[in-house]
């Protein structure tokens, strides 16, 4: 065993001895020792309860005959971070998440290792790390948040994001508001749309490190209960076969979860993650290729804030496995690609789609091609992510001036000014991996945005990031970078910008020659003065389009 190096034999009679003032016994210490990743805090509502997740994973750890061992990860709210300088931490985190568990991984060299996280950067962190470590294991997430009630209709957090715009403009009462405040997130769990949280733990199904149901079981439901004593139970399995996740995560999984992703309309942050867990996992990730399968999968669920269903209306369908099922029956995914309890084959077989409307066929699907689309031009030349599936369908083609901000303060001090009319397209800069630094997410603006009824007629672009909340034509990870001489720099307002969703495209009309004498007339911001750990990453991060990660070597 793995462990053994740290306390079997004669050298080890002082590490047995530590082991001893932890309170483990020689049987303990005779089985194989699991590490238990728990990122439970107070902070995150989707982390509050992951302390009992925990717990019934030790459970199943001890059933099947090993020793668990829970050590902590850290994890940022997105939500509470966001419009303020708390946001430039979120992407940083998931570097920090990668660092501290390949640390302890291996400086106590478990045998295996089964990973809690729920939200936001934690999921990919953790992800990026059991690549890294690459040791037998499993995930097992929080689960998702119910949606809420208030004003006499469901909600969740994209309506508090939505309602400072709609109450700026008169759309909404405060009294409105303050009912959206107390009803919009009921509890605990991972806000209840396919936000970033929630598409993350789905591709950690998907990419087949977690059980059937990790990605859609409510957070209150008892049967995430079951799940975590599953997933203690499953982690012996993989220790005992050393299975591991570099055996499960493949060029077919990558390939499946892109297809699924497309199928479900993820955030757009999957596009920053994946790149950076293929890169972990020793794959080429190529930007290029996201298109192509996006042309050839259809939308066939639509869930909040896209659409009107929420992840437990998907759950109730049949969970991921019926997804896969439906792309199965279409021969869109690799039914042989391995999971954590065999392969896709064995888990489509037992799958049901219980329900034609929240899983639809291809005839009745919501468009017949993905919900994410890369789009590329003389403005992102490198590309630029949008989530189609949340843009209106006016807004799938579009030209108009230029409205430009040079940080998201900037612009959401325009946006309640009304310095943005109907029609505009919104360009916020120096928001990047290294322009911001952290590549804020830009929910505050888009918010407002829908807040105040301009999603169906202003685009907004940025080098920043967005939620999984965003809607609209919200169009991130425009590389190169502002702060790196990309062109987004050079824009000026009332230029024009042409969008055009369908055919991949976002160009700057303006001619060779003027953008020639911008560039040798105009110097870009220079970065802002940043200490710690932004400035470590700020040195060290590459483009949105390597996924930001800190390791590429020839960026």
């Amino acid at each position: 065993m793995r462990s053994d190096l740290m306390k079997h034999g004669v050298d080890r009679i002082p590490h047995r001895a530590l082991f001893r003032a932890l309170g483990f016994t020689q049987e303990e210490l005779d089985r194989p020792l699991i590490g238990v990743v728990c990122a439970q805090n107070e902070i995150i509502p989707g982390h509050m309860h992951l302390d009992t997740i925990a717990e019934a994973v030790k459970a199943g750890i001890r059933m099947a005959g090993g020793t668990p061992v829970e050590f902590p990860a850290i994890g940022v709210c997105d939500g509470i971070a966001m419009n303020h300088e708390g946001m430039f931490y979120s992407l940083p985190s998931r570097e920090h998440i990668a660092d501290s568990v390949e640390i302890m991984a291996n400086a106590h060299p478990f045998d295996g290792l089964v990973f809690i996280p729920n939200c936001d950067k934690i999921v990919p962190g953790m992800i990026m790390a059991a690549l890294r470590v690459n040791i037998p294991s499993i995930f097992c997430s929080g689960g998702p948040m119910l949606p809420g009630r208030a004003n006499g209709k469901t909600v969740a957090l994209t309506d508090a994001f939505e309602a400072p715009g709609a109450v700026h403009t008169g759309r909404m009462s405060m009294d409105e508001a303050d009912d959206i405040v107390e009803h919009s997130c009921p509890g605990c769990g991972s806000c209840a749309g396919m936000f970033t949280a929630n598409s993350m733990n789905c591709m950690t199904e998907l990419l087949g490190l977690g059980l059937p149901g990790n990605g859609t079981i409510p957070a209150v439901d008892s049967q995430r209960i079951l799940l975590a004593k599953h997933a203690g139970m499953k982690v012996m399995d993989l220790v005992r076969d050393n299975v591991r996740p570099r055996d499960i995560v493949t060029d077919k999984a990558i390939y499946n979860g892109l297809c699924a992703d497309m199928a479900l309309g993820c955030s757009t942050n999957t596009m920053l993650h994946l790149p950076a867990i293929a890169h972990e996992a020793g794959l080429k990730f190529d930007l290029n290729g996201v298109n192509a399968i996006s042309d050839k999968v259809p939308h066939i669920v639509k869930l909040n804030p896209a659409g009107h269903h929420f992840l437990v209306d998907l759950n109730n369908a049949g969970g991921l496995s019926a997804v896969m099922k439906r792309l199965d029956d279409m021969g869109l995914i690799d039914t042989t690609a391995r999971t954590v309890d065999g392969t896709w084959a064995d888990r489509i077989a037992g799958a049901c789609i219980a329900d034609e409307d929240v899983i639809r066929d291809r005839e009745h699907a919501y468009s017949q091609t993905g919900g994410l689309a890369v789009l590329y031009g003389n403005l992102a030349p490198d590309g630029a992510v949008v989530k189609k599936g949340a843009v209106l369908p006016e807004m799938m083609v579009h030209v108009g001036p230029a409205k430009c901000f040079d940080s998201e303060e900037a612009c959401s001090k325009g946006l309640v000014e009304g310095k943005v009319v109907s029609g505009d397209v919104v360009i916020v800069r120096y928001e990047g991996p290294k322009g911001g630094p952290g590549m804020r997410e830009m929910l505050g603006p888009t918010a407002t945005l829908a807040g105040m009824g301009l999603d169906s007629t202003c685009a907004l672009v940025t080098d920043g990031r967005f939620s999984g909340v965003s809607r609209g034509a919200s169009i991130g990870h425009v590389s190169p970078e502002a702060a790196a001489g990309g062109l987004l720099a050079y824009v000026q307002d009332g230029d024009q910008i042409s969008i055009d969703i369908p055919n991949h495209k976002i160009e700057l009309l303006v001619d060779e020659d003027e953008i020639a004498h911008r560039k040798a007339s105009i110097i870009p911001q220079p970065p802002k003065k940043v200490t710690g750990y932004l400035k470590r990453y700020r040195a060290m991060v590459s483009s949105a389009n390597y996924g930001a990660i800190l390791d590429r070597e020839d960026d």
